[in-house]
């Protein structure tokens, strides 16, 4: 079974009051869409970041977000994974501002996950930063997941 890992953009879609806004209102429905599919079709991962970052904000939609997430493996922030996201942060893959964004890539490598899911197109997903962040990562020595969006993930076929 494929092993998935969730960022927290993801469950904050899925979660997220419905959006008048055309193109957020699609990305919601293609989470919604994949969502139950996580559960059945694939390992499914989080990590602490997401369970932080999915904990912030208003009471009630974090609530919302952290019980959405119950249902997936926690992964644990290893030594490793630290040195990992330092790196892609000192590469310039991720920037310093976003050292959250250089962990959820480390966790997800260091514990060998296929896929990274996530909606960040901004520091995760955007066809230079994965460029970069493939070529750190393997120089690591780690296998780098696919990074991809739930809409492509659907998309795709195994």
């Amino acid at each position: 079974m494929r092993k998935v890992y969730i960022e927290t953009t993801v469950v904050s879609y899925y979660t997220g009051r419905p959006s008048r806004d055309l193109l957020i209102a699609a990305r919601q429905e293609a989470t919604h869409e994949l969502w139950p599919r996580l559960s059945s079709e694939f390992q499914t991962y989080i990590s602490a970041v997401v369970h932080d970052e999915a904990s912030g904000g208003d009471a009630q939609e974090s609530d919302k977000r952290l019980k959405a997430l119950g249902a997936f493996g926690v992964l644990h922030i290893a030594p490793e994974a630290r040195a990992l996201g330092r790196a892609l942060v000192e590469g310039k893959a991720i920037p310093e501002e976003h050292p959250e964004d250089a962990l959820h890539i480390a966790v997800a490598a260091v514990n060998g996950m296929d896929f990274l899911l996530t909606w960040n197109f901004a520091h995760i997903n955007n066809p230079f930063t994965r460029l970069m962040i493939r070529q750190i990562v393997e120089n690591a020595g780690y296998r780098c997941p696919e990074i991809c969006s739930p809409e492509d993930f659907l998309e795709a076929k195994p």
